[in-house]
């Protein structure tokens, strides 16, 4: 199963923001990762170095590597609107990303493995596919030995009401995925409009 595994909060200094991990180094050493810092860095990036490091940023922001990115992106482009606003839904719509938002994990890298470990359920059948993509109406919880598991449960913490596209019934363990977001609904600081002009080259 591909995924990255390097280092996360070098990740987040190389963006200048929270992407991966709990960014706890990026108040110290605000410096891009190198071995000279900032001010061996190039001052300011091409367009093109502009729009590669959004893409980047939106990739490891939802642990995605770049065939699958790029197929999201394909299947985004396909669908009726606007190819960016729809590659977020699409993104949004994941299993690994809707079990990190209904609060089941605590960030979206233990919600993969959640998933990967058969531990979660859509429609009461186990799905173990991260990538799977979530439908409106989909119900989301956790397998009944898992929900019997305290380590897990402990986790739980329950969705943010900021997230209308999901509902988190706390007595069940459910979570229901109503409806795909609107683009001013996703807190997540990317700009897709420069994805869609990269891979429109």
């Amino acid at each position: 199963m591909a995924r990255y595994t390097g280092p996360k909060t070098k990740i987040s200094r190389k963006f200048g923001e929270l992407v991966t991990g709990n960014g706890k180094w990026l108040t110290k050493n605000s410096n891009p990762p190198g071995q000279h810092g900032a001010s061996k860095k190039r001052k300011t990036l091409s367009e093109y170095g502009i729009q590669l490091k959004e893409k980047q940023k939106a990739k490891y922001t939802y642990g995605v590597l770049e065939r699958q990115f790029r197929k999201t992106f394909e299947e985004a482009a396909r669908k009726k609107g606007v190819t960016g606003e729809n590659l977020i839904k699409l993104l949004e719509a994941r299993l690994d990303n809707t079990v990190y938002r209904l609060g089941i994990a605590p960030s979206r890298q233990a919600a993969r493995q959640m998933v990967s470990h058969k531990h979660i359920t859509v429609n009461g059948e186990v799905v173990n596919v991260p990538s799977f993509s979530c439908k409106p109406g989909d119900s989301i919880g956790l397998k009944n030995k898992s929900a019997a598991n305290a380590t897990i449960t402990s986790n739980i913490r329950g969705k943010n009401p900021k997230f209308s596209w999901i509902d988190w019934n706390e007595g069940e363990l459910k979570g229901t995925f109503i409806a795909y977001p609107e683009r001013e609904s996703v807190p997540e600081n990317i700009k897709e409009q420069l994805i869609v002009e990269l891979y429109s080259k």
